[in-house]
C-alpha cells in the first residue's frame, strides 16, 4: 500500500550531521534535525548505498514561497498530507514546479520510456540513473535541473548551504516514532517507480514523494530531491513503472 504516514515536518534548522565514513551501516545518511514545537524532529536522508545500485540527487531552485503556499500556511511540526496535488504533497513526476522546461521534459520522458522498453532490466537492476539527457541539461538554456550521480557526500555538500541559509525548512516523507530519540521523517526520496518484484513495489504511489525544501529570507525556495537508480520517472496512476 502507499505510504500510510506520509506528510511534512516544518521547522527551523537545528543541526546537521553525517554518518561516520567508516561506520554507516546499510545506507549512508545525512541527519537533519529541525526545531519544532513538538521538540526536535529528525530526518534521515539516504544518499548512497553499499552496493552498485546507485543514487542520484537533484536541486530545483529559483522557486518562490508561492510555489509552496499550501505547506507554508501550516504551523511548525509534522502534518499528514493527503496524496493529492491540493494538499501540498510532492510528486517528482507530476508536480509542475519540479519539471524541466516543457521543451526538454517531453522528449526526456519519451526517451526514458523507450529506454525502459528496450532495456527490460531485471528487478532491482541499476538501470535508471543519470543519463545523457542529464549530462546535457546543465549547459542547455532554459529551466533545466539535471540528476547528478551521488557518492553520498556530494549530495550532502550541495544541500548543506541551503539548510544553513534557510529561515524555514520542510521535510517531506513518512513519519516515524523514534522512542527516546524522538520522532522523525524517513523515506525522504522518490516513493514511486520501484520495479515489479522488488520489496518496495507495494509502497509505490503518486503524490507521496520525499524531499527537503528550504525557504530563504529573500522569498526564494529550493527543493533537494533524491532517487535510487532502480526507480523510474515514468509511472502510471498507481505510481508503478509504465
Amino acid at each position: 500500500m502507499p505510504l500510510p504516514r506520509y506528510g511534512v515536518a516544518a521547522g527551523t534548522f537545528h543541526g546537521f550531521t553525517r554518518d561516520p565514513s567508516h561506520d554507516f551501516g546499510h545506507w549512508y545518511h545525512g541527519h537533519l534535525t529541525l526545531t519544532t514545537p513538538e521538540g526536535p524532529y529528525h530526518a534521515a536522508l539516504d544518499v548512497d548505498s553499499p552496493d552498485d545500485n546507485g543514487v542520484a540527487y537533484r536541486v530545483v531552485d529559483g522557486l518562490t514561497t508561492a510555489d509552496v503556499a499550501a505547506v507554508r500556511a501550516l504551523p511548525d511540526g509534522f502534518h499528514p498530507l493527503a496524496s493529492t496535488p491540493a494538499s501540498g504533497a510532492l510528486d517528482y513526476v507530476r508536480s509542475p514546479r519540479l519539471q524541466d522546461a516543457a521543451w526538454l521534459a517531453a522528449p526526456a520522458a519519451l526517451a526514458r520510456r523507450l529506454r525502459r522498453l528496450v532495456a527490460r532490466p531485471a528487478p532491482g537492476a541499476a538501470a535508471f540513473g543519470p543519463d545523457l539527457l542529464d549530462r546535457l541539461a546543465g549547459p542547455l538554456p532554459g529551466r533545466t535541473f539535471p540528476w547528478v550521480p551521488s557518492d553520498g557526500d556530494n549530495a550532502l555538500d550541495v544541500l548543506q548551504p541551503y539548510l544553513r541559509a534557510a529561515n524555514r525548512i520542510y521535510v517531506f516523507g513518512q513519519r516515524f516514532d523514534g522512542g527516546a530519540g524522538g520522532p522523525g521523517v524517513h523515506d525522504v526520496h522518490l516513493n514511486q517507480g520501484d520495479p515489479y518484484g522488488s520489496q518496495w513495489w507495494p509502497d509505490n504511489g503518486t503524490w507521496q514523494d520525499g524531499a527537503v525544501v528550504c525557504e530563504h529570507p529573500s522569498g526564494t525556495v529550493a527543493v533537494w530531491q533524491i532517487k535510487f537508480d532502480t526507480q523510474v520517472l515514468t509511472t502510471d496512476d498507481a505510481g508503478h513503472p509504465r
